[in-house]
């Protein structure tokens, strides 16, 4: 399984780029507007720290209007990924988009057939929320699970990525259901990244290295 990073502060994914674990990065309007920047410049910015996806999200409520925003988004990177709401015109700007050679991401994905639909019109990738279907009390991971099966019983050339995730247990559980990617926020990677019995650990061999090359007097 693959992980995205999904945050738009260019610090957070310099750092987790730098540990050699993300191959892409999700954005959204809500992430990009936390950092007050300009969205074409950060979108800029982040494809030219990871080569892998970066996805983009439309901004538009129609087809019409969503295509033409969509290809201008793609030019910023070879490796941009455009974001297209689960709604009827965004499935159908997902039909013209794949004819164009724009690779798609079909986000607020919340039930199994919404998902089906979304492969089936050409997505690239798919993203289930996970977190928000836990939120009202639904197993976001058995959607997961599901669109996987469908996926990989028609041989659709999508890929579903685990979003909305809140903690690595939700990893463990999306890895475990063969998802191709979870995509993290950063704080959600540092928490899979620390464990007190590794902090532990260190400090113990630390200690006994300094007690040994004391009595040596050293």
């Amino acid at each position: 399984m693959q992980l995205f990073i999904d945050t738009a502060n260019i610090d957070e994914i310099r750092e987790a780029a730098s540990w050699g674990v993300i191959s892409g990065v999700t954005t959204n309007p809500s992430l990009i507007a936390k950092e007050k920047r300009d969205f074409k410049t950060v979108v800029k910015e982040i494809s030219e720290i990871v080569d892998g996806p970066i996805s983009a999200e439309v901004l538009s409520d129609t087809a019409e209007d969503m295509i033409p925003e969509a290809l201008d988004l793609a030019k910023i990177a070879d490796n941009i990924v455009i974001k297209i709401p689960m709604t009827r015109e965004g499935l159908k700007a997902v039909k013209v988009l794949t004819k164009e050679g724009i690779k798609t991401n079909v986000t607020l994905v919340f039930s199994a057939t919404q998902g089906l639909m979304a492969a089936l019109a050409g997505a690239t990738y798919v993203s289930p929320f996970i977190g928000r279907l836990d939120d009202i009390s639904t197993d976001g991971m058995e959607l997961v699970a599901d669109l996987v099966t469908v996926i990989e019983n028609y041989g659709l050339n999508t890929k579903v990525i685990a979003a909305s995730v809140r903690h690595p247990m939700h990893v463990l559980q999306a890895a475990k259901v063969s998802a191709h990617i979870a995509t993290v926020p950063f704080k959600v990677l540092e928490a899979m990244l620390n464990h007190p019995l590794t902090d532990a650990g260190i400090k113990r061999f630390k200690d006994d290295w300094a007690k040994v090359q004391k009595e040596l007097g050293k």
